[in-house]
């Protein structure tokens, strides 16, 4: 890790091709989410490509960072997507451009079975003007990202 990326890791013993379906769908983010940040956008379709855009309803309040942000949406636009291996986005307003962090979920398959999964978030690309506004980076806690490959493995293993 850098001092501008954090990840949590685990191998989860489901395929790639498993794993892939649910982190590559908006519907699957809220039900993996360690945040307790996210909520279900009534218009959620699974991401095909890059520069697919998926918006997100969020809930600020687990994080309670930031006072007087409770409920809004973002607009996520997906800045790499390989079927099965990885995808990642970065995130921005409804009405505002991307910030410059990114989320993803890197999966390594190790069998048929089992896969090497990553779940990360960067803001190496970050504007030196949010820098300097929000100087603790990043904004999801490790822990939290921790909880979601936790509840991936979960759903993903039935366990």
């Amino acid at each position: 890790m850098s001092d501008q990326r954090v990840s949590a890791s685990r191998r989860i013993k489901a395929s790639a091709h498993t794993l892939f379906e649910i982190v590559s769908s908006p519907d699957g983010h809220v039900r993996i989410d360690g945040s307790g940040m996210l909520e279900p956008a009534d218009d959620a379709q699974p991401i095909t490509a890059v520069g697919d855009i998926f918006d997100m309803a969020m809930d600020r309040t687990p994080l309670n960072d930031i006072p007087g942000l409770v409920k809004y949406r973002v607009r996520n636009t997906v800045t790499q997507f390989v079927p099965d291996h990885l995808v990642e986005w970065t995130i921005g307003g409804v009405d505002h451009p991307p910030l410059g962090h990114v989320y993803g979920w890197k999966l390594d398959p190790v069998s048929d079975d089992e896969t090497d999964v990553t779940n990360y978030c960067d803001w190496t690309n970050i504007t030196p003007e949010l820098r300097a506004r929000r100087p603790d980076w990043p904004i999801v806690p490790v822990a939290m990202l921790e909880q979601s490959v936790a509840n991936l493995d979960k759903i993903a293993t039935g366990a």
